[in-house]
């Protein structure tokens, strides 16, 4: 029994019926077939057989009125004056209200406009326009405001249609309410109705509405036919309950319907779905002892069905029957029996029934070939592979499973074949087949390892070119092992702008890989451009990713090679930051650098970090910072630095530094430093203490030459009486008896001990 239509030809005006007649209906029944998707070891469970499915698809009968929903969006008028010259059909009346639903939210305002737009709401303006609605909502939305307006009562075909959209969209309480108020409107019900509803519960997995439903039926007085049946049985073995299945068949005996070969396509499909291989077997016979003549839909699920199991000389048994029948296979049937080889691993044998079927002028669809390249691949026999996909692109029949593209790259690229593995991607591009950034990935890899990088390169600029990486459909994406050796050879050959141009893509796809982030900023510092390192590695702290010593030295080097100390010492402070030590060439080079520059101060600094890390080389670099600090005036800092180098054990050179600050008339600071030293009991030859001591002479600090002797004579260092007579004359001379009286007394010898602790205190005092 034929299903109702999906349409009725409405009574159309004149001036329209030309026009709308020739528009196809959009709407048909779609047979139902495990073997309408890519097949597998499971089909999907969403399919069972049809009766219909190897006969060409039944006639459905045209909606006189179909909407062209690719109508480009006007203004919300029915038409549109047109600029002279130019011609087009004008937008019909059920596109615009249409096109007003999903442009504009549901309000009074909106039914204002259309009402004021339609001078009569017809069945077929009505129905076209539930037809026509881009969703479901606006469907449901004009449904029940035309009724409640009072603008048009509705009959049993716009019921029928908004059933079938609220189930299609899952809508399905909607559509429940919808159906049973039909009575109370006077509308009697139809099977279908109910039948589509059962079917949109079952689709959901809401087996017991549907059970309800069929149930309700019965209750309501509406006629259950075989129909009904199938739909039921459809729905309760999709969930694998064979059980219900078996009573509920049992009871449409008892009431007198005849089951169908299509009903027993369903009921052996869903047994072996369940994996009740016996029960299949069973019904196939009692199938036959009702002489109801299986077909070929039936041999093709009971072949199915063994293969599922792994019965590989039952599904040949019943292939054979097929044929002693004088039923033609068809292209079902051998890609069942294909699939089935495939699955234990009989490629040969596969291929044996794919030259048959070619033989008898079957042609071999997108799923054959989905089927049978897998298994060629797992075999191994990649020229095989070859063949056929160079047959699928002379015949333009793509696979209904593009994922088997990925597996053809890498068994050709297992195999050494790379420029097979090259020809799957232009076949891709030739079927229409978008390409996405796995495949030209897997490509680009083994070429690197071949170290046929030209080709990697001439690749991954098409890649960058077109994007692909962005793509948002893309699932497939670029593995490390692919960007990383492509990105080292770009950095490592003076391409690193557009190795980063690369990573940049991959980024945005939430790629965080830190041998790629390295490579980019050795790469950058390697061709000079550190700021574009720098600008790489800020990336890095701030996303958390962990960074190498060698990049950070190799930017810090790239930096002094630019001349650009300040820098350069921003660079290695990261460098620190980051947990990475520096070598002592490293900071030698960093601190000349600074100090050429006149940076003396920024290279105390990093003098100071490489002491601090246990660093003791570069000690002729430490006395020239310490030297130019001190002529510079900064002695407080040097004397810093000083004690730090003590605590390290890394003394520096005293007397040097004394006689050269005495020797340039540093006095003041050589004074400091000679001080800082005494108070710390540093070891400083007496010699020293001699030449700051003149210094001050020299320059007419009495007072100060004064401290500086009694702490020298404290010492017992003093040997040059000559110069202290000087010493107590100019006292004497600039009003400073007592210091010279204490003076002179300390060099008789007279009470020294007492005059050694007076003359302390007095030193103290100045």
């Amino acid at each position: 029994m034929a299903y109702i239509s999906a349409s009725k030809p409405p009574q159309l005006k004149p001036s329209l019926y030309s026009h709308l007649s020739r528009i196809s209906n959009p709407i048909s029944l779609k047979p139902l077939s495990f073997f309408s998707s890519s097949p597998s070891p499971n089909p999907p469970i969403e399919n069972p057989p049809n009766p219909d499915q190897e006969s060409s698809v039944p006639p459905v009968a045209a909606v006189q009125g179909t909407l062209n929903l690719e109508t480009a969006k006007q203004e919300d008028t029915p038409t549109q004056r047109m600029p002279r010259g130019k011609h087009r059909n004008p937008e019909t009346l059920e596109v615009t209200i249409c096109r007003m639903m999903a442009n504009r939210a549901w309000t009074t305002r909106l039914q204002n406009s259309i009402r004021n737009l339609v001078p009569e709401f017809d069945h077929s303006l009505v129905y076209n326009v539930l037809h026509g609605a881009r969703n479901a909502d606006h469907a449901l939305q004009f449904f029940r405001w035309v009724e409640r307006a009072g603008l048009f009562q509705h009959d049993r075909e716009t019921h029928f249609k908004i059933i079938e959209i609220l189930g299609r969209a899952s809508k399905l309480n909607h559509a429940r309410c919808i159906l049973f108020d039909m009575h109370e409107k006077g509308l009697e019900w139809d099977e279908d109705m109910f039948i589509m509803l059962m079917d949109g519960y079952g689709k959901k997995g809401i087996v017991q509405e549907s059970v309800r439903v069929f149930q309700k039926m019965e209750e309501l007085g509406v006629e259950r036919t075989v129909k009904s049946y199938d739909t039921l049985f459809k729905v309760i073995l999709r969930r694998g309950r064979y059980m219900m299945a078996k009573r509920y068949f049992n009871r449409m005996l008892g009431e007198g319907i005849m089951p169908t070969c299509h009903t027993y396509n369903i009921m052996i499909w869903g047994f072996f779905l369940c994996s009740r291989v016996k029960t299949a077997n069973r019904f196939f016979e009692d199938m036959k002892s009702r002489e109801i003549s299986p077909d070929v839909v039936t041999y093709n699920t009971m072949i199915n069905g063994f293969h599922r199991v792994k019965n590989v000389e039952e599904a040949e048994k019943f292939f054979v029957e097929l044929k002693g029948r004088n039923l033609a296979p068809t292209v079902v049937t051998y890609t069942t029996m294909i699939k089935g080889y495939v699955s234990l691993g009989r490629v040969d044998d596969a291929l044996r029934l794919l030259e048959e079927m070619k033989s008898f002028g079957i042609k071999p669809n997108g799923i054959t070939y989905s089927t049978l390249l897998p298994g060629l691949c797992d075999a191994e026999k990649m020229d095989e592979a070859r063949n056929i996909l160079k047959e699928m692109v002379d015949k333009y029949t793509p696979p209904k499973d593009n994922s088997i593209f990925e597996r053809l790259i890498s068994g050709q690229c297992t195999a050494g074949n790379l420029d097979a593995a090259a020809d799957v991607l232009k076949a891709m591009i030739r079927m229409s087949i978008p390409t996405e950034a796995g495949h030209y990935g897997i490509l680009i890899e083994n070429f690197c390892k071949a170290g046929v990088y030209d080709k990697a390169v001439s690749l991954l600029d098409k890649l960058i070119e077109k994007e692909i990486i962005l793509r948002p459909q893309s699932t497939l994406e670029m593995e490390p092992s692919a960007y990383n050796p492509i990105i080292m050879y770009l950095c490592n050959n003076g391409q690193t702008a557009k190795a980063e141009t690369l990573f940049r893509q991959l980024m945005k796809k939430g790629v965080q890989d830190s041998i790629a982030f390295n490579n980019l900023i050795c790469g950058h510092s390697l061709e000079g451009t550190p700021d574009s390192a720098s600008e790489i590695l800020k990336i890095m702290i701030r996303r958390k990713v962990p960074s190498e010593e060698t990049a950070h030295k190799l930017l810090v080097e790239s930096y002094l090679k630019k001349g650009e100390p300040a820098d350069t010492k921003t660079a290695l402070d990261g460098m620190i930051e980051q947990g990475h030590f520096p070598d002592s060439s490293l900071y030698r080079s960093v601190m000349e650098s600074l100090f050429e520059d006149g940076r003396v101060q920024t290279a105390s600094r990093v003098m100071k970090t490489m002491v601090e890390k246990g660093v003791k080389e570069n000690m002729d670099m430490v006395a020239k910072i310490l030297e130019a600090l001190l002529m510079r005036g900064h002695v407080e800092e040097a004397l810093g630095r000083i004690d730090l180098l003590m605590h390290s054990g890394m003394a520096p050179d005293y007397d040097n530094l004394l006689s050269v600050l005495c020797e340039k008339g540093k006095t003041i600071a050589a004074l400091k430093l000679l001080d800082f030293g005494l108070e710390r009991d540093y070891n400083i030859d007496f010699s020293s203490y001699d030449k700051v001591l003149d210094a001050l002479l020299s320059a007419g600090k009495t007072l100060n030459a004064y401290s500086v002797l009694c702490k020298l004579m404290e010492k017992g260092g003093v040997t040059d009486w000559k110069s202290c007579e000087d010493l107590i004359k100019n006292l004497n001379e600039e009003g400073n008896t007592k210091q010279a009286d204490i003076l002179s007394r300390m060099i008789v010898g007279k009470d020294k001990a007492a005059g050694s602790k007076k003359g302390k205190k007095q030193a103290a005092a100045l």
